[in-house]
């Protein structure tokens, strides 16, 4: 994916088609830790994200890599385990 309507394309087709597109990210049971660098413009979150779909829940661990340039993301890496998601 690259640029902003990229970006947006590909998650809008994914989630609106997706099986489980009526979950809801639980917001008091999701958790995310945030770390800075060394590099003033990079931080990395980690992530624990909790869908529930008919109050089933599973969480669903990510890690993203931020580039930040000129107020805006310039760069995201998204990393997760795809057989616990979904």
């Amino acid at each position: 994916m690259e640029g902003r309507e990229g970006i947006r394309a590909v998650l809008s087709a994914r989630y609106r088609d997706s099986p489980t597109a009526d979950q809801k990210v639980n917001a008091e049971k999701s958790r995310y830790v945030l770390h800075e660098t060394a590099d003033p413009g990079v931080f990395i979150a980690e992530i624990d994200a909790v869908p529930e779909t008919g109050g089933v829940a599973e969480t669903l661990s990510i890690v993203q890599i931020f580039r930040v340039r000129d107020g805006q993301i310039a760069m995201i890496r998204d990393y997760f385990a795809p057989e616990h998601a979904g």
